[in-house]
């Protein structure tokens, strides 16, 4: 008896959407750069609007060096991304190689998509409801919203003003994910900074001869810098992917796999909520190299979806369908 009612539990498509816990089934990953300007990740903070009416902050990092840009916008639409981009990051910085953001629609839009493509760079995307995929922008984020919290009452009350210096300060840090400044793995040397002069502190710039020896030896420095800098920002991820991993219970999809999705967004957020959805969809492949994939519903058209592992819920051979919810 306690077989059959298991089995028939197991098997209730009611049950499984209410009482399946989610669980990581995927190890973690992570984006990989070859230096500066080889991929940079892009995203959009939201704050209250100020006194300006500037309510969004547009993100954008280097992926390699940490170097961090913060740009404030009225709006999140696609003109004003390409615009800020093209402005206020390429003619300073030149064109990356890729760039990185989730799937906004800001971000996603064909006008976004042909500028890059004039441009010849790559434009590479996370999952839905996936910030890990995109973590270094959300890390600063973190960063970013702290500093401008430290702020008094008067001065939130303009905070656009004041994020340059605040990003300025960030990137002057040596960061732990590198152990070098954000400044120092762009452009070779420390910022110079207010303290350095109000301190008579020396920066280690000495006098060089001509401009091929000051050439040869920023590239002799960075060359270092950027050495030091891979190990231990691989050190750090390998040792995060260690202790992320052991609560992992890997479980790979095959193509024609039956699962359902998690309930994301709005609709989780209610204590009575599912938590998958109703619908089945069909596992048509997994992206190469990557816990992703991609998947169909089932019995009726409806557009491919990319979906990240631990969002997927894999259905066993026979579910019993509601007749009626």
């Amino acid at each position: 008896m306690r077989a059959e009612v298991e089995s028939y539990c197991h098997s209730c498509l009611r049950c499984i959407q209410r009482k399946t816990l989610p669980t990581r089934t995927a190890p973690m990953s992570h984006l990989q750069s070859q230096g500066p300007m080889d991929l940079v990740c892009i995203d959009f903070l939201c704050l209250e609007p100020d006194a300006s009416g500037q309510g969004n902050i547009l993100i954008v990092t280097d992926h390699f060096t940490c170097y961090a840009q913060a740009f404030s916008t009225k709006d999140q639409r696609a003109p004003t991304v390409a615009k800020v981009l093209m402005e206020k990051f390429f003619v300073h910085y030149g064109l990356p190689r890729r760039i990185h953001s989730d799937q906004g629609r800001d971000f996603e839009s064909r006008l976004v998509g042909q500028l890059l493509e004039l441009l010849g760079i790559q434009k590479t995307r996370t999952t839905p409801y996936h910030p890990q995929g995109d973590a270094q922008p959300e890390r600063f984020n973190r960063t970013l919203l702290n500093m401008l919290g430290t702020l008094s009452n008067v001065e939130k009350q303009s905070w656009s003003r004041h994020i340059a210096t605040l990003v300025h300060a960030y990137n002057s840090t040596e960061s732990d994910a590198t152990g070098y400044s954000p400044y120092r793995l762009m452009f070779g040397r420390e910022a110079r900074l207010p303290v350095d002069l109000a301190f008579g502190l020396s920066l280690d710039q000495t006098s060089v001869a001509s401009h091929r020896n000051y050439v040869d030896r920023l590239r002799k420095n960075l060359a270092s810098a950027f050495e030091q800098a891979r190990l231990t920002s691989g050190n750090r991820e390998q040792r995060n992917k260690r202790n992320y991993d052991l609560k992992v219970r890997i479980q790979d999809l095959q193509p024609g796999d039956r699962v359902l999705l998690k309930n994301l967004g709005a609709a989780a957020r209610h204590k009575l909520a599912d938590r998958w959805s109703s619908q089945v969809y069909i596992v048509c492949k997994q992206l190469p190299g990557l816990p992703v994939y991609q998947i169909r519903p089932d019995g009726k058209a409806g557009p491919l979806k990319n979906w990240h592992r631990n969002h997927l819920l894999p259905l066993r051979e026979a579910v019993r369908m509601p007749v009626g919810d």
